[in-house]
């Protein structure tokens, strides 16, 4: 096979943070190979490959950036640690308390909730400790039952949409919104998003239009 497209995705895993020598072993190829197909043999006087077997060549394309390798450093986008954090706090837990949880002083709390980019470690301790807590009560464990109120205000206030409103499928997809009122997407749900309070959705807003036009036909 040609190795040219091959050596270009190597080069977009290594803005990842994957070494090509680890991405050798994530593929299960030799390093030689990959060795070869990046540098050549300069003792040999052999220039990078132009072409590798197919089997070496569609393992390592199947390698892809997946949180699960990245390295940990490596900044992602933020989309569903914002999320995941906003929700906890709509539940009741405290930033605070979050902050401690993660391992963080509370200005780079502050930050992290509001990120656009975080760092792949930070994706995964939040990862985590949302599988951890979304189901807990913060009162029985440990949050002040005032305090727990004041964050579910303070979440209301900015608007976070609470762990209910989010499927898994969605919450890490920066084009989604989410389901506050456990309706969107059906025609009820336009009229719910006044009930609640919070403004009306894509979703609701073309199940809407097309209740309308099934109604005029």
């Amino acid at each position: 096979m040609d190795a040219e497209p091959v050596r270009e995705h190597v080069k977009v895993l290594s803005e990842f943070g994957i070494g090509w020598m680890r991405l050798a072993k994530l593929a299960g190829v030799p390093r030689g190979c990959m060795s070869k197909l990046l540098y050549g043999d300069p003792q040999r006087g052999m220039s990078p490959s132009k072409r590798m077997r197919a089997n070496n060549a569609t393992a390592i394309l199947s390698v892809e950036p997946t949180l699960n390798i990245l390295g940990a450093r490596v900044r992602v986008d933020g989309t569903g640690t914002r999320r995941r954090l906003q929700a906890l706090v709509a539940a009741g837990w405290t930033q605070s308390e979050l902050a401690r949880r993660l391992g963080m002083l509370p200005e780079n709390f502050s930050k992290t909730i509001a990120s656009e980019l975080v760092v792949v470690a930070t994706v995964r301790a939040v990862l985590a400790l949302y599988d951890e807590l979304w189901r807990a009560g913060p009162v029985a464990n440990g949050v002040p039952a005032y305090r727990a109120e004041a964050a579910r205000r303070r979440a209301a206030e900015l608007r976070w949409a609470p762990v209910g409103s989010w499927d898994d499928d969605a919450i890490d997809d920066p084009a989604a919104f989410p389901d506050w009122t456990g309706r969107c997407g059906t025609p009820e749900g336009y009229t719910a998003h006044y009930r609640v309070g919070i403004p009306v959705c894509p979703a609701c807003r073309q199940a809407r239009a097309a209740a309308r036009t099934k109604a005029a036909a």
